[in-house]
């Protein structure tokens, strides 16, 4: 409660109303902002006396003798196949915090941060490679979707909220939100939209590009602690992006083409027998800081993601490799939510290829895997609960050609 009354002061350190922010009222008296701050600084200091550390956000997690190594065998417990960007993430995160970890000496020598672009199809991983990492070096994490930023001034969220989140989900800890970790999602979205001049702003295009230059690179950004736009009246946070890392990553649908184009430009010459030996399958592999630049990505953006790595489409065994052997599996997952109902779950093997199948026929990658597992067991997640004397069940594939083919008149195979 703010009073403006003339005459009150603070009962603790004196200062008049005028020369504190906040001026709370109690019954007999009156406290100021800057005396709430240090009373809660005495009441933190007492209740870890007795040697429980209070955890600091603010540190580096990272342990002394950890390796990339180390990190991509923790990314193979939770994600199948793309060892590739696994190996590139996990060199650009360890080198990232062991410059963290750097002391601050004038006469060494300062290392630049090197923040990632993944190019992927949907569905192979990109957000989870990013939010593994980050949980498994426990700092703050964030994800941001690209498509709501415009330029400023325009309908739609500014730039700066884009750390909006990361503040958030720290509890505001501006020391641990400078040492996070930013994935911006959908960032092929924001791609210029054609090279022809027009009369009209590329406000959600471009005009986000250009906003994010010197948030990548490093620079004090003033924040609305809340998200949206700045207000005049609304109090901004101060963070240094220096020491945060952004992970970008997007589809770039139709991207192919661009790779293909330039791989067909010398079909003679010195470089003709390795332009045979292209992979037309996955051309992704192929990608280059040039494709994104005729994709419609600005030269300025592309050279503040150095590290630029591809996710490979994903195939039939490793759609059914997806289904069991990750730590968080789908059928890991269904087989403790039926052991919840002391009930025993198990899948044949025809069944789970079959559904790997259908999830390539879909195109939706991973998750269209999740889609199809729900449409299969949903009623018997719905019905075996209530049924106590069954006791184990087991996912064939008549039963998955049964439910996908919406007949109503499945039957539980149960025993």
């Amino acid at each position: 409660m703010r009073r403006n009354q003339k005459g009150f002061r603070c009962s603790f350190c004196g200062r008049d109303k005028s020369e504190a922010l906040i001026l709370i009222a109690g019954i007999e008296g009156h406290i100021c902002e800057v005396c709430v701050e240090q009373a809660q600084e005495i009441i933190e200091e007492e209740l870890f006396a007795d040697g429980d550390e209070k955890q600091n956000n603010s540190e580096v997690i990272l342990p002394d003798k950890i390796s990339p190594a180390d990190i991509k065998r923790h990314l193979d417990q939770y994600i199948i196949g793309q060892h590739e960007a696994k190996k590139f993430l996990s060199v650009a995160v360890y080198n990232h915090y062991k410059r963290l970890k750097q002391p601050a000496t004038a006469d060494e020598v300062e290392i630049e941060k090197s923040n990632v672009l993944f190019v992927g199809r949907t569905g192979t991983g990109k957000t989870l490679l990013a939010r593994t990492i980050a949980k498994f070096l426990n700092v703050p994490f964030s994800i941001v979707d690209a498509t709501v930023f415009t330029e400023a001034g325009y309908v739609g969220e500014d730039v700066e909220s884009i750390l909006s989140r990361l503040l958030q989900v720290c509890d505001y800890n501006v020391e641990a939100a400078q040492k996070g970790i930013v994935y911006v999602d959908e960032i092929d979205k924001v791609a210029r939209k054609t090279d022809n001049p027009s009369i009209t702003r590329d406000v959600s295009g471009e005009g986000v590009q250009q906003a994010m230059l010197k948030m990548l690179e490093g620079t004090e950004v003033n924040v609305p602690p809340q998200g949206g736009r700045k207000h005049p009246e609304q109090k901004l946070v101060k963070i240094d992006t220096r020491n945060i890392l952004f992970i970008c990553g997007g589809a770039f649908d139709g991207i192919e083409r661009k790779i293909s184009q330039r791989l067909n430009t010398q079909v003679i010459g010195f470089n003709a027998k390795e332009k045979a030996k292209v992979d037309r399958e996955n051309l992704l592999q192929y990608v280059s800081h040039q494709d994104l630049k005729s994709y419609g990505l600005i030269p300025e953006l592309i050279g503040r993601l150095p590290v630029l790595t591809y996710l490979e489409p994903l195939d039939l065994e490793t759609m059914k490799r997806i289904l069991v052997e990750p730590k968080n599996s789908l059928v890991k997952q269904y087989t403790r939510l039926f052991e919840l109902e002391n009930i025993d779950f198990s899948v044949t093997d025809d069944a789970l290829e079959y559904i790997a199948e259908k999830a390539l026929e879909y195109k939706l990658g991973a998750r269209g895997l999740r889609s199809i597992c729900e449409t299969i067991l949903t009623d018997a997640m719905f019905d075996l609960p209530s049924q106590k004397e069954v006791s184990t069940f087991v996912l064939d594939l008549d039963y998955v050609l049964e439910k996908l083919s919406g007949s109503k008149i499945a039957k539980l195979r149960v025993a």
